[in-house]
């Protein structure tokens, strides 16, 4: 007997029979742990990457409590972007199939509401939208969810990331208290714990395994001439070409000095140390934490705090005073199931620190090999997305639906290559993908954000 087999679960013989017809045989790692909680009524947690089978594993648990003799919503997915929206409403009406007359509807910010009103006049029993959008409708009292059953936030950590928070609890505090909560989410930032426990019911947490090795830090080490570091730096980055790294300095004005040297050949690079004013700090992390910038060189005590998600890299550009503080610093990295690399520079001087790290980490430290010289005649790697500034923020009552919504209008980009979305008081931040900020950038100058016309500038 299979495990792993959909025949395993207590679920409608509609849905069952219907899941060989569209190929699923197996359940995935995913479904396998999570159905059985979900199915039996119970708040679940579960991190899982794109991919891995999720939609079937909250669709198969709402669709099976679905009466669908009331034609009421029952069910509302959450879901960062319209583009997942529609992947989400497909794949629900295909597990449906052998269900007759479920009614769906999706409710999502760049498309016309009017038409939307007229989806919600026809009733429905399953919703499926953004997080702006489906609050607007609740404003506006064109919304209801008195009989909602069943709440699923899917991609929640991206929705964090686009600023959503604000909407999800708007949404969240009209819905039924006693109702099934589901939340998938990729990775599990800390702010989890606070949302989790504010909206869920004793959840029951589960994690799909990587079919890959378990997540490591290869830490390597170089002896350098004092001299020699920046060129040290330069062919470490570009030989392994991460897309976002920490390189630590032990002194603000080393920072300076370094991410200088590194943006004169091509490098895109910022300075975080403790003089920068508020502003200026924000910047540095919002372009850094939506991948604008490639590079935050920066001391201890700048970097102390910082979540940042997926980084590739830690660069010691000096060895840290003391080994804990090392520990810390190369832990920023292979985090959330991924791999991470750790480099550190070091001098015949650092003798004694690396023999206390050596025994430390209970583990011999040997000398690598730095990459031939002749790599430094390839051009750095440079950041996927750019940053745009707009002077409109919370004074404005601007919210991050608008931005996305005036970005994924009629003839603007797809909202799949927007990132972070980032509304400080009296101003907004967004990323957008490299080739499409000229689109972007004239979308926003010309169209309008909450009524208002907007500046707005590539950072």
């Amino acid at each position: 007997m299979n495990p792993s087999a959909f025949e395993n679960l207590t679920i409608k013989p509609e849905l069952l029979n219907n899941l060989p017809t569209l190929g699923y045989h197996s359940m995935t790692p995913i479904q396998a742990q999570s159905l059985v909680p979900l199915l039996q009524g119970k708040d679940v947690i579960a991190q899982a990457k794109t991919g891995s089978g999720k939609t079937v594993a909250f669709g198969l648990s709402l669709l099976n409590k679905l009466d669908v003799q009331r034609f009421e919503i029952q069910a509302l997915v959450l879901c960062p972007t319209r583009e997942l929206a529609d992947q989400i409403a497909t794949e629900l009406r295909r597990l449906a199939r052998g269900i007759a007359n479920i009614k769906m509807v999706s409710l999502c910010g760049g498309m016309p509401f009017k038409a939307q009103l007229q989806s919600l006049e026809h009733g429905a029993h399953i919703v499926i939208g953004t997080p702006g959008r489906i609050a607007d409708h609740l404003r506006r009292q064109t919304l209801t969810f008195e009989h909602l059953n069943t709440l699923v936030l899917d991609e929640a950590d991206r929705m964090l990331d686009m600023g959503f928070l604000d909407e999800i609890d708007a949404i969240i505090m009209q819905l039924p208290t006693q109702r099934q909560t589901m939340l998938f989410s990729a990775t599990f930032p800390e702010k989890f714990e606070d949302i989790s426990s504010r909206i869920m019911q004793q959840p029951i947490t589960v994690k799909a395994e990587e079919e890959h090795e378990p997540q490591q830090i290869k830490q390597s080490f170089y002896q350098v001439e004092s001299s020699q570091r920046l060129t040290a730096l330069r062919l470490l980055l570009l030989q392994n070409r991460p897309t976002s790294t920490i390189i630590f300095c032990n002194t603000r004005l080393e920072t300076e000095d370094i991410a200088d040297d590194l943006m004169n050949v091509g490098f895109s690079a910022l300075a975080l140390h403790g003089d920068l004013n508020q502003r200026q700090r924000d910047q540095a992390l919002i372009r850094f934490s939506n991948k604008s910038i490639s590079i935050l060189v920066a001391t201890d005590v700048a970097a102390r705090g910082l979540d940042i998600d997926e980084l590739d890299a830690v660069i010691n550009y000096q060895m840290a005073y003391e080994t804990k503080t090392y520990v810390h610093r190369i832990g920023r990295t292979g985090r959330a199931g991924k791999k991470g690399s750790a480099f550190t520079l070091h001098d015949e001087n650092d003798g004694c620190r690396l023999a206390q790290l050596s025994d430390y980490l209970n583990t011999p430290i040997s000398n690598s090999p730095l990459p031939p010289i002749k790599i430094l005649k390839q051009e750095a790697t440079q950041p996927s997305m750019a940053t745009l500034q707009i002077d409109l923020g919370k004074k404005q009552k601007i919210r991050p639906t608008d931005i996305l919504g005036a970005l994924t209008a009629e003839q603007g980009i797809e909202g799949t290559q927007v990132g972070k979305i980032k509304i400080l008081a009296q101003c907004s931040y967004v990323a957008v993908e490299q080739d499409a900020v000229h689109t972007a950038l004239q979308k926003l100058k010309h169209g309008k954000l909450k009524g208002k016309a907007c500046r707005v500038r590539v950072m």
